[in-house]
Parts: structure tokens; C-alpha cells; sequence
């Protein structure tokens, strides 16, 4: 087999494995995603203990669990504790993120 054609096949399995590392990184984590905003209803909340947390973490990671209002598949993200408290099953409001990463939420105001 000619050293050409070695070479080649070699050129196009490099190339190849790059896009496919690029793909995965922003399709799958999220990398260069661009912020989106979608009007939300909170299903649930919920408080997980992690098993040895480091001597800087928080021992716990807090998660929302949220649905469009105008349909759409349930979601669910990892919030700060701040938000954790703040936010309650049945809030409605718009909701940023990125990729897999919770941004913002903004509480729709109620006006009597």
C-alpha cells in the first residue's frame, strides 16, 4: 500500500476525531452556547447530600425542576442556595440558561 495513502487515511482520522471533539463539547456540554430565555412554571425543587463533599463545597447541590408554560419537554437544573430558597413549587417566570447551565430567573410580577 502506497505511504500516500497511509498518510491520508491518517489526515482524515485526525480531522475527524477534532470535529467530533468540538461537536460533543457544544452539543453535549454546552461550550460556546449562547444564552436563551423561556417562560417557565417550577415543579419541584429539591436538596441533594453529597457523599464526602471537599472542605470548600457546599454539602449539598440544589436542584429545580421546571416546565414551559407553552410546552415543551421538563427540564431540570442545578441552582445556587440563594435561588434554592427563593424559588417555590408553582412560580412561574422567565428563566435563562445556557447550554445545560442555569443563568437567571426572573419572577413574573402579579399585578392585583
Amino acid at each position: 500500500m502506497p505511504i500516500s495513502l497511509i498518510l491520508l487515511m491518517l489526515a482524515l482520522a485526525v480531522v475527524a476525531g477534532v470535529y467530533f471533539v468540538f461537536t460533543f463539547q457544544k452539543h453535549s456540554l454546552g461550550h460556546g452556547a449562547e444564552d436563551r430565555a423561556i417562560d417557565i412554571r417550577i415543579l419541584d425543587k429539591q436538596a441533594v447530600s453529597l457523599p464526602s463533599p471537599d472542605q470548600h463545597q457546599d454539602p449539598e447541590e440544589y436542584w429545580i425542576y421546571v416546565e414551559p408554560i407553552s410546552g415543551g419537554p421538563k427540564r431540570e437544573f442545578q441552582v445556587g442556595i440563594h435561588y434554592y430558597h427563593a424559588l417555590q413549587p408553582g412560580d412561574c417566570g422567565t428563566l435563562t440558561y445556557r447550554g445545560a447551565d442555569f443563568v437567571h430567573f426572573a419572577k413574573l410580577q402579579r399585578i392585583n
